[in-house]
């Protein structure tokens, strides 16, 4: 009998918020972009970037941990 309106069918994706860094999320992901298409991985976990300085964009390619260095110089 498939699962009813109450039941999950999967556990929760889990999303993990690093500090001054990517926002991690359990794949596979279908990323929605503000310009209504779409980007999709199947890795078991994609780093997502919140800083938009990704060449990647949206997936995180460390652009951050350059503007961070040079903060610190």
């Amino acid at each position: 009998m498939p699962p009813g309106p109450t039941e999950p069918t999967e556990r929760p994706r889990r999303v993990t918020l690093t500090k001054d860094g990517p926002m991690l999320v359990e794949g596979p992901v279908e990323v929605v972009l503000d310009d209504g298409s779409t980007a999709v991985s199947d890795r078991f976990t994609v780093a997502l970037c919140t800083c938009r300085r990704s060449r990647t964009y949206p997936w995180c390619d460390t652009s951050h941990r350059r503007r961070a260095k040079g903060r610190e110089q």
